[in-house]
């Protein structure tokens, strides 16, 4: 019980060069506190520095080699240390000696010779203070934690959200896996040219990339809707098959709006999802589709997903076409400035080609997938005939 009772005890440091005032102050207190002594001003820093820390700080300031201002400028200068009152303890009785005290971060100025109650009351009054303050940090600090924690948990759950809409995606289309990493990593890239640009000026910033970038992968999520017969077809649509496949435009939009409702209210995530999803085929001279959407009336989200989504459909090869060079994608991306895309797209593409082509390389189809997908697309179609 009295180990407790001794740990329980606040801790005091007193720094004075003179062995007669160090022990009175001592005696003063040693029934209330715990206290250490320094007989010069790098000693005490030193302990100020230890661990644990002491709670108060009692200095004199008329001291040899480091006298008390520049001790507790030292204090308040550190952050470690910064935080520990200081009571100056001292014979200079000036008040411009008190305000320069004061000044330096003092919480409390006293002038010897000590009177033993004053000095008791006002180490009373600091500790306590100190206390309520450090009560008041430790809560602010398990708050501040608690909101990371939640945060983290809703950024897991909108992650958790988008992998498995976007893997339904994948089971229907054995393209989709790279083709979705490739063009997320193509809408951050041209976004960050973007982002002091302005036009866009105040659109990009930091967090509104990182939700295009999470959003992306759904801009094809509605083609889990379009027939087999259709979306695996080894050539040329139709008319009328064509007309089917657009709809994946207005399937993904409506799949996205669904789960929204599911979730029980609006998601930031998943407005830019639903506009990726529903405009990304959209042409700024009007010709696109659904809406036939013009220029600036086409969400931005959709104007950057189109350029990744052309630029890759031209590069890949598929089991209806080969890829075409970087260069000659490049050049038809091009030649729809201001046609299909944005032109100011178009031009900061052009800019950033070779990371375009870095990215199409770090994530590129090979032989196995292709073939694997040959085989499935044989499979439905039969099954669906």
């Amino acid at each position: 019980m009295q180990n407790q009772a001794a740990a329980l005890k606040a801790t005091v440091l007193v720094i004075d060069d003179s062995p007669d005032s160090l022990a009175l102050i001592s005696s003063l207190l040693k029934d209330r506190y715990r206290v250490k002594v320094a007989n010069n001003g790098a000693t005490g820093l030193q302990i100020a520095l230890g661990d644990p820390p002491p709670d108060l700080i009692l200095l004199d300031v008329m001291m040899g080699e480091t006298d008390g201002f520049e001790v507790c400028g030292q204090l308040k200068g550190n952050p470690a240390t910064a935080g520990i009152p200081v009571i100056f303890l001292t014979a200079k009785s000036d008040v411009a000696d008190e305000e320069k005290g004061l000044s330096l971060g003092a919480a409390d100025y006293i002038t010897k010779p000590v009177s033993p109650p004053i000095l008791m009351a006002r180490v009373a009054t600091q500790l306590q203070l100190k206390a309520s303050s450090d009560f008041l940090k430790s809560k602010a600090d398990f708050l501040e934690s608690e909101v990371a924690k939640r945060t983290g948990e809703l950024v897991a759950a909108q992650d958790t959200t988008i992998l498995a809409m976007s893997m339904l995606a994948e089971t229907r289309d054995m393209d989709t896996g790279n083709h979705i990493r490739r063009t997320q990593n193509y809408v951050k890239a041209l976004a960050e040219r973007l982002r002091d640009h302005p036009r866009f000026a105040g659109q990009l910033d930091k967090a509104s990339i990182a939700m295009l970038f999470k959003s992306a992968p759904l801009h094809d999520i509605g083609k889990v809707g379009i027939p087999d017969r259709i979306l695996l077809k080894p050539g040329r649509l139709t008319a009328d098959e064509f007309a089917i496949m657009k709809t994946h435009t207005t399937i993904g939009y409506e799949a996205i709006v669904q789960a929204e409702q599911a979730l029980g209210s609006p998601a930031e995530y998943l407005r830019v999802a639903k506009e990726i999803a529903l405009s990304h085929q959209e042409k700024w001279d009007g010709s696109g589709y659904p809406k036939g959407l013009a220029g600036d009336a086409i969400p931005l989200s959709a104007r950057l997903m189109a350029v990744a989504d052309v630029y890759d459909a031209l590069i890949s090869t598929r089991v209806y076409k080969l890829g075409l060079p970087h260069d000659q994608a490049v050049q038809v991306i091009f030649q729809g400035r201001a046609a299909h895309f944005d032109p100011d797209m178009v031009d900061a593409f052009i800019e950033i080609q070779d990371e375009f082509a870095a990215i199409a390389a770090r994530f590129t189809d090979d032989e196995s997938q292709l073939q694997q997908k040959m085989e499935y697309m044989a499979q439905a179609i039969a099954e669906d005939a």
